[in-house]
């Protein structure tokens, strides 16, 4: 959303696709996610999201074969009234915003993943993501159901490599989202 603070609290969906597209975090087997070990990373670092950010409340979330859909509440209260300006970390993210929980998140997974699987420092996510701002409870609603359903309609997703080709839908480009990038899948 254009001139929108991702600092300020709210809802919000995001889903973040792995390097190249690649299957790393598992398979669908009948409408059912079966992670590997990367996806099982993947997966607890997202739950420990919780417990080392305390401006951070997590909803429903789910780890797919080749990306990673979540609703993620920024709460109130979580900064302190009087920080005149915000501490900008290596990419000019505001601390406590939502591009800032995405790098820490993408770095945690990315350093363990490495370490895990022996692969150096391979890249494991796309460098951007997207980003949704839930406006009401429907739109709340719509993005949970989506996250719900996303492994049963797996064979209809714009990320599954063999419908891509299949049905000649390209999936999205990853745009930065400082140009205010909406996810191409819409809950």
């Amino acid at each position: 959303m254009p001139r929108w603070d991702y600092a300020q609290p709210g809802a919000y969906f995001i889903t973040l696709c792995t390097f190249d597209r690649a299957l790393l975090f598992g398979t669908i087997e009948a409408g059912q996610m079966r992670l590997t070990t990367a996806g099982e990373t993947v997966a607890g670092e997202w739950r420990r999201s919780r417990e080392i950010r305390a401006e951070v409340e997590l909803d429903e979330f789910i780890v797919m074969p080749n990306h990673f859909h979540a609703i993620v509440f920024l709460r109130r209260g979580a900064c302190a009234a009087d920080e005149p300006e915000p501490f900008r970390g290596f990419e000019g993210s505001p601390r406590r915003s939502l591009s800032a929980l995405v790098q820490g998140f993408k770095a945690s997974t990315t350093r363990r993943i490495n370490l895990t699987e022996g692969a150096g420092c391979s890249p494991v996510w796309q460098r951007n993501y997207y980003e949704r701002v839930l406006r009401d409870d429907r739109e709340l609603h719509r993005a949970r159901e989506y996250i719900i359903d996303n492994p049963r309609k797996w064979s209809e997703d714009v990320n599954n490599p063999a419908c891509v080709g299949a049905i000649g839908i390209r999936p999205p480009r990853a745009r930065p989202v400082q140009t205010g990038a909406h996810p191409a899948v819409q809950p």
